[in-house]
């Protein structure tokens, strides 16, 4: 029998009602989350579970993280300027204007294009020359298309995580896409190994990609349903071959 120590008494906790406080629990699970939390969460099992048509499954086809970075960091070099920064420049022409002088405008300056109209219409008259296109736009109606139309009118193109980082771009919240038309001679170089990457990713796969079915994914314990019924059918059919 062990002996008990008279120095430390013992107390056992009494969690009746009105005494003891009880331990804290991990609720997580029966938390009431917000419905947009609901939705969010009910849309990415619905896209694991359902057949997704390969037009749809090429946006879950992304360009690699390293490709991808190296794409931004370039594009970030040509990134239009802020509001302030165009009430600055107007307001300085605009004193000079006032003060008699002629204002030069100098060349056109090099931009990252965006706003899929414009994309459109570059890749229609073959002016693009990489298109990066957002993975998560929604609805994917408003992208889903052009993939097709820069295979056809043969312009790189890539699908990047995401239209947040694109959107950054160009000063927005979001873009759906963006894309150059020229750069300076100095990023030619990266711009060409970048179109070589992309292009044997997206452009020269878009025939497999357009042949490959996504989802179709079902949940653990249908899984191992689907594995029991298989086990059953192949025991059976090991019955069968002893017998005869």
């Amino acid at each position: 029998k062990k002996v008990a120590n008279p120095l430390f008494e013992s107390r056992p906790k009494n969690f009746s009602i009105g005494a003891d406080i009880l331990p804290k629990r991990d609720l997580t699970r029966f938390v009431k989350w917000p419905e947009y939390v609901r939705l969010q969460r009910q849309k990415a099992i619905l896209k694991l579970r359902l057949k997704v048509p390969p037009a749809i499954n090429q946006f879950t086809k992304v360009l690699d993280k390293n490709t991808a970075t190296q794409a931004l960091k370039l594009f970030s070099k040509y990134r239009p300027e802020t509001q302030v920064e165009k009430k600055a420049r107007l307001t300085a022409a605009a004193d000079v204007v006032a003060k008699g002088g002629k204002v030069d405008q100098g060349k056109k300056p090099i931009l990252v294009k965006y706003g899929i109209n414009h994309i459109t219409a570059l890749i229609e008259a073959k002016k693009a020359q990489l298109v990066l296109i957002a993975h998560d736009v929604d609805p994917i109606e408003l992208v889903v298309w052009l993939p097709s139309l820069c295979r056809k009118m043969g312009v790189p193109y890539a699908i990047v995580k995401s239209k947040s980082r694109l959107g950054t771009l160009v000063h927005k919240k979001t873009a759906t896409a963006v894309a150059l038309t020229e750069v300076k001679p100095e990023d030619k170089q990266d711009l060409a190994a970048l179109v070589t990457a992309v292009k044997e990713n997206f452009n020269d796969k878009f025939e497999e990609h357009r042949r490959q079915w996504g989802g179709g994914i079902m949940g653990k314990k249908s899984q191992a349903r689907t594995a029991k019924k298989a086990r059953a059918v192949a025991k059976e059919a090991a019955k069968a071959k002893r017998i005869v």
